[in-house]
């Protein structure tokens, strides 16, 4: 069966912002048109008292530097939008830590504490609900589907599945796909703990051998694993997110809050694997349940 390869043309400058005028955008003619008001405005006021040449030598590099910020670009970003992140970065403190800073330290005259840091996670429920700047989200943890190895008929259902997908979204959503190291130190004790349970010899001796080779491979190398995340708002768009995963052959499971919490650690520290077990939910009280 030969069919035709679905083609999806995506143009380079997809993320471009649009342009209003001569080639500018609202944000660039915002910036010429304040700096030409300011200098119109200060001209129109004090222009009788300074010479004509005063007024030139400052409009000159005014409208130099303007230009340049306008139109130039460092490390693919605008130059305002780059020069921005640089007055934040400048003004944010360098040691952050969770939490609030004691105001007894400042009086008693010991250094500065760290300043707190702010993350626009405020909230995790039990149910996996993530509060992010004061709305509802839902992490899913996703499969992935190989593309490559479906016809081209298949191929094109699953792009129209994806894109029906993409424009049924009522706001913003990720798609996070990370690598972490995965460590397989509990694997290989799960073998050697169930080597009793093991009927024949050989399947004791063969249970040990892949044992120690896990155990070898994971001082040698550095497994890694990896993991997609879909991050939508929670409610309908989430259960919509999940059907509409599933119909194109990718599993897709909501998260509780023990696993959010999990990821979200992961997220934090990638070069080291999380920790194993279940983990707590923060403000939800750690309950012990003593069997006899």
């Amino acid at each position: 069966m030969d069919d035709d390869l679905p083609r999806a043309q995506v143009p380079a400058d997809v993320g471009a912002p649009d342009t209003i005028a001569w080639g500018l955008t609202f944000r660039q003619l915002s910036i010429l048109g304040t700096v030409a008001g300011v200098g119109w405005l200060a001209y129109s006021r004090f222009g009788s008292l300074l010479p004509g040449m005063v007024w030139l030598s400052l409009l000159v590099p005014t409208a130099g530097v303007t230009v340049v910020v306008v139109l130039g670009r460092r490390d693919g970003l605008p130059l305002d939008v780059w020069l921005r992140h640089g007055l934040t970065m400048a003004r944010t403190p360098r040691r952050q830590v969770p939490g609030t800073p004691d105001p007894t330290v400042l009086l008693t005259g010991a250094p500065r504490p760290p300043a707190p840091l702010r993350s626009p996670t405020t909230t995790i429920g039990a149910d996996g609900t993530l509060t992010v700047d004061g709305t509802a989200r839902q992490m899913i943890a996703c499969g992935t589907t190989d593309i490559a190895l479906r016809t081209g008929t298949e191929q094109q259902a699953l792009l129209d599945g994806f894109g029906g997908w993409l424009n049924a979204l009522t706001g913003p959503a990720q798609i996070v796909v990370a690598a972490h190291r995965h460590d397989l130190t509990p694997c290989a004790e799960n073998l050697r703990d169930g080597l009793d349970r093991l009927p024949h010899p050989a399947l004791r001796k063969a249970a040990d051998e892949h044992a120690g080779f896990l155990l070898d491979l994971d001082a040698d190398r550095d497994p890694l694993r990896r993991q997609v995340l879909a991050v939508v708002a929670h409610g309908p768009t989430g259960d919509a997110t999940v059907r509409a995963f599933g119909a194109l052959g990718v599993t897709a499971t909501p998260l509780d809050g023990g696993q959010v919490t999990a990821a979200l650690a992961g997220a934090v520290d990638p070069f080291h694997p999380p920790a194993p077990g279940p983990r707590a939910v923060p403000d939800v009280p750690i309950t012990f349940k003593e069997t006899t």
